[in-house]
């Protein structure tokens, strides 16, 4: 199991777009992916559970991924949402 902590990039808003990139982005391995946030633990393969997430720009949220590809899976997700390269 991986456990990371990033910061939302300032362009990353979590709104149905940018949702519906991370469900897909997540959706692409057989990694569990989760977002954390404060007591929250969202699937990060569910649009509903992303949606409901309200993370906004500068918020630190941590990402946890477990299984086969949970480190390919970690770093995309990290990629995406911190606008990393």
């Amino acid at each position: 199991m991986i456990r990371n902590q990033i910061t939302i990039a300032k362009t990353s808003k979590m709104d149905v777009t940018p949702a519906a990139l991370l469900v897909q982005t997540a959706s692409k391995y057989d990694a569990r992916v989760f977002v954390e946030q404060t007591d929250k633990l969202i699937n990060a393969k569910s649009i509903m559970g992303v949606m409901t997430l309200r993370i906004i720009d500068g918020e630190v949220v941590t990402i946890v991924a477990d299984g086969a590809d949970e480190e390919a899976a970690s770093r995309e997700v990290q990629n995406l949402l911190t606008g990393a390269k």
